[in-house]
């Protein structure tokens, strides 16, 4: 008779015992579960890198690569250790059921298993696992990949570290009056479809969207996860914005719809990015003195006629093929001395 189960998933079973191996994947088979097996841990942990996997039950002892060695390997692997692993071995010991659980194993079993017990372990195992799942979907819901894999692998806290890195600033030119000569729900229709395209570049070019305010976004490059060529990615990022917007302009042309203009801005350099509000709200943003740049030289789009500008430490980290106009120094509101600024013509 097959024993349904309520969460059925793909289980990797490895032990070095071809009956173990047989009755395990037996019982769980009969459970509705999908089972693959391998026969020493150095196979199993190849397997398990597949990303296929639900969960692991893993043996202890075993030639060529342990049980323990192959905790400790999941271990250190973000990816792996979100995924739970069950020990099943005839050691009974207690340091070994501690060192299988400081290495990370969700649970112990010892053999002969039982199919009852094994069927409540797993799972529970799976349960817990479909919550993280949940958790993680949530928290990238409201949070960029790279923030939300980041407070999955450190945790949440308040504060900010010191980073260097490139701001992009971009905003709709004359917003407000393209608001007030239509309706809310075509305003609206409008953002989705212009911030889904600005979204897309950036992120292809390993960008953070860090603020959507109003009809302008602000975005990092080289935080939270730090790159050397975050100027190159950066400007190569609003290149697409540019290029995607006139094919978006193109179609709003064909059906008679309102076309959109932006300007971006983009300034490098050091700047603080942390977690600030409070312990009920917060979100990851960057402040600094390059931050307030970023938006001072997307202002100076309008009046230099220049849909992108940089500033002098973004063009001495771009790669050759990429054509600038030096647009001379200039002194923004709250800055003392001069920067130089340049247009990016294309690359």
């Amino acid at each position: 008779m097959t024993i349904p189960s309520l969460e059925p998933a793909r289980l990797l079973v490895v032990d070095d015992n071809r009956v173990n191996r047989m009755a395990l994947s037996r019982s769980l088979e009969l459970q509705g579960h999908q089972v693959e097996t391998a026969e020493n841990g150095q196979e199993g942990l190849e397997k398990f890198r597949s990303g296929l996997f639900d969960l692991m039950l893993l043996d202890i002892e075993m030639p060529v690569m342990n049980g323990f060695e192959v905790l400790e390997a999941c271990l250190n692997d973000f990816d792996l250790r979100q995924i739970p692993i069950i020990m099943t071995s005839a050691m009974e010991e207690l340091d070994a059921v501690v060192k299988c659980v400081e290495l990370g194993a969700e649970d112990y079993l010892t053999k002969p298993v039982n199919p009852i017990l094994l069927r409540a372990r797993v799972n529970a195992s799976l349960e817990k696992k479909r919550l993280r799942d949940e958790q993680r979907k949530l928290f990238r819901t409201f949070a960029t990949r790279e923030v939300a894999e980041e407070l999955l692998r450190t945790g949440f806290s308040l504060g900010g570290k010191q980073v260097t890195a490139s701001v992009l600033f971009a905003d709709i030119r004359s917003f407000t009056t393209i608001a007030e000569n239509q309706n809310p729900v075509e305003t609206i229709d409008l953002l989705n479809q212009y911030f889904s395209m600005m979204f897309d570049a950036i992120t292809d070019n390993s960008g953070t969207v860090n603020q959507m305010m109003g009809d302008g976004l602000l975005a990092i490059f080289g935080a939270p996860i730090f790159f050397e060529d975050h100027r190159e990615k950066a400007v190569r990022s609003a290149l697409k914005m540019l290029e995607r917007l006139k094919e978006f302009n193109r179609n709003q042309l064909e059906q008679g719809k309102t076309q959109l203009h932006i300007g971006i801005g983009i300034a490098s350099g050091k700047m603080t990015v942390g977690y600030t509000g409070t312990q009920n709200r917060a979100i990851y943003t960057c402040i600094g003195d390059t931050v307030n740049l970023s938006n001072r030289i997307e202002e100076y789009t309008k009046e230099a006629l220049r849909p992108l500008i940089v500033d002098e430490y973004t063009r001495d980290g771009l790669s050759a093929d990429v054509k600038v106009e030096d647009l001379g120094r200039i002194i923004f509101k709250g800055k003392n001395q001069a920067v130089n600024v340049f247009a990016v013509l294309g690359a």
